[in-house]
């Protein structure tokens, strides 16, 4: 099988594994320990927890600290829930339904449009009672980078903190400023159920899940070494390797927009990530086309949303009909693909989008 759904999740890189492993002894080991116990196995998970957290930071703005969620998705909701309570939160049309949803579901909301290219322009007015701005630094479903410095800086003249969805950005590009930043393991080959919430110096939140406490206070519940330890080592890669990955990833791209010029692009062709490939073809059926292609992993838009046959809000927001946006497919690449899983992949999606008379 070709695997080209990187933006859904990536592979676990085997420097992430290793660094688990040890934390997933079972009896007669000493790597199980709870990391809040005040005994030598508690410390050393504790230790393996506070380097991992170090090599989490490294890849963020400095002047902030690392909490640790389940994920991205609990790491927003504490942003928006923990930030205040009242005004308004603005967002982008292209954010994540976690985002989205949730800023509807904590009070008053307001949604900032996006252009043609999937960019969202700082020109358009905030609501006078902006508590919050929410815009992520890399689409998940179109790769659009957006202009996150302007926001932040617009946040604060605003009066207003900025939160940034970075889940597509860390680990690839140098993330910008923020008052919060929110990440995800899985998406840069650290293991699936770990992620964290960036938090600005300065910055006071309220817990929105309660318990223990573990997490300064801030966010309850048992840590676990082994995710956490995985999500470290992922990180400390993804620094050593950035630039490399980021050669790799372009020359990936340059070839596949060679493969697929019979395919019109969705979102910008410059201000994009370039593992990022969301193409349409008038009268394309995906549903199809994705059963003829099965040893191709690629989607019909965000893994999250899938099955609910409701067309990408991303790609409406861009102002394509309901028409184009369910002809369109997104392949996802980066540190493991190779250009032959391009070619491949490629002959196999265009034969099959041909067989449809396309």
């Amino acid at each position: 099988m070709i695997y080209l759904d990187y933006q859904a999740t990536t592979p676990l890189a085997p420097e992430a594994r290793d660094a688990m492993l040890r934390w997933l002894d079972g009896p007669g080991g000493t790597g199980f320990g709870n990391p809040h116990s005040a005994h030598r196995m508690g410390r050393q998970a504790k230790a393996a927890i506070e380097l991992a957290r170090d090599q989490v930071a490294a890849l963020f703005p400095p002047n902030g600290r690392v909490i640790f969620t389940s994920g991205a998705t609990e790491a927003l909701n504490l942003a928006i829930r923990g930030s205040g309570r009242g005004g308004t939160v603005s967002y982008s049309a292209i954010e994540h339904s976690a985002v989205g949803d949730t800023a509807q579901d904590a009070g008053a909301s307001h949604m900032l449009n996006v252009a043609k290219n999937g960019q969202c322009n700082t020109k358009q007015d905030l609501p006078a009672d902006t508590r919050l701005v929410c815009v992520m630094q890399v689409n998940n479903e179109i790769g659009t980078i957006q202009p996150t410095v302007e926001w932040h800086r617009k946040a604060k003249e605003n009066n207003a903190l900025f939160l940034c969805d970075a889940v597509q950005a860390y680990g690839r590009i140098e993330l910008t400023g923020a008052d919060m930043i929110a990440i995800s393991a899985h998406k840069f080959h650290g293991p699936k159920g770990i992620g964290a919430l960036w938090v600005r110096n300065g910055l006071d939140l309220h817990e929105v899940q309660t318990g223990g406490g573990q997490e300064f206070g801030l966010r309850s519940g048992t840590l676990s070494p082994a995710l956490i330890a995985g999500m470290g080592a992922a990180a400390a890669e993804a620094k050593d390797r950035m630039e490399q990955d980021r050669d790799h990833v372009d020359k990936l791209w340059r070839r596949a927009r060679e493969l697929f010029t019979d395919w019109t692009l969705n979102g910008s062709d410059e201000a994009r990530w370039h593992g990022n490939l969301n193409i349409r073809r008038k009268g394309l059926d995906v549903g199809r086309l994705m059963s003829d292609v099965r040893d191709v992993m690629f989607s019909a838009g965000s893994a999250c949303a899938s099955g609910s046959g409701r067309p990408s809000h991303v790609l409406k927001a861009i102002g394509l009909s309901d028409r184009q946006a369910k002809s369109s497919i997104r392949l996802g690449f980066g540190r493991y693909t190779t250009i032959e899983d391009i070619e491949q992949a490629a002959g196999k999606i265009n034969a099959a989008a041909e067989a449809q008379g396309l």
